[in-house]
């Protein structure tokens, strides 16, 4: 993996572990030479993440599309930055630029662009590993909605390891550089008939 696309809020959250956990990453990604792709906000996490790496002297690529730019979000320090016309450009932009992803914690915009690289995943669009930084417990009960729809049977058993999630940025990206994608089977056959 060179490059890392990272979903956050754009705004901190009313933990402190939440920046504190953004900037290990950043360090993280500096130690491994890893460049971090993003949307290209200077505010909140995003801000965050994007500073510790740019600080440490690392590549940092933003991916924002033109209707959102306002002086105040969109960060004037960046190694590149792509303007793309649309929300939907933009994630598809940072599919193609990105080995990977990982959410911080975040609000709705970053709970939707974690599913759909996870639903491109399990599509087949592409096997690149997703982690969730599961910072002071953010994520534990996304983790519990996907194994209640395993248990339900909308998420086939095979398919539940797409997400990795874990609280310790260093163990997560460990995690992520030894993934390997779940072998593509017929994803119902685990399923019990209906009656």
């Amino acid at each position: 993996m060179k490059r890392i696309c990272v979903f956050a809020g754009s705004n901190p959250g009313v933990h402190t572990a939440f920046s504190q956990s953004a900037e290990q990453l950043g360090y993280e990604l500096l130690a491994r030479k890893m460049d971090l792709v993003y949307g290209a906000s200077k505010l909140g996490l995003m801000g965050r993440v994007a500073n510790t790496v740019l600080n440490g002297g690392g590549h940092v690529i933003g991916v924002m599309p033109t209707g959102l730019f306002r002086g105040e979000i969109v960060h004037t320090s960046l190694s590149e930055l792509h303007e793309v016309s649309s929300m939907h450009e933009r994630k598809a932009k940072m599919n193609e630029l990105a080995d990977g992803f990982i959410a911080l914690p975040g609000g709705y915009g970053t709970f939707e662009e974690i599913f759909e690289v996870v639903s491109w995943g399990q599509i087949g669009i592409h096997d690149k590993p997703i982690g969730l930084l599961n910072v002071e417990g953010y994520y534990t009960p996304v983790m519990e909605l996907v194994q209640h729809a395993t248990e339900a049977g909308f998420i086939p058993p095979t398919e539940t390891p797409l997400l990795i999630c874990e609280s310790d940025p260093a163990v997560l990206l460990d995690r992520m550089r030894d993934y390997r994608p779940p072998a593509k089977v017929n994803k119902w056959s685990e399923l019990p008939e209906e009656k």
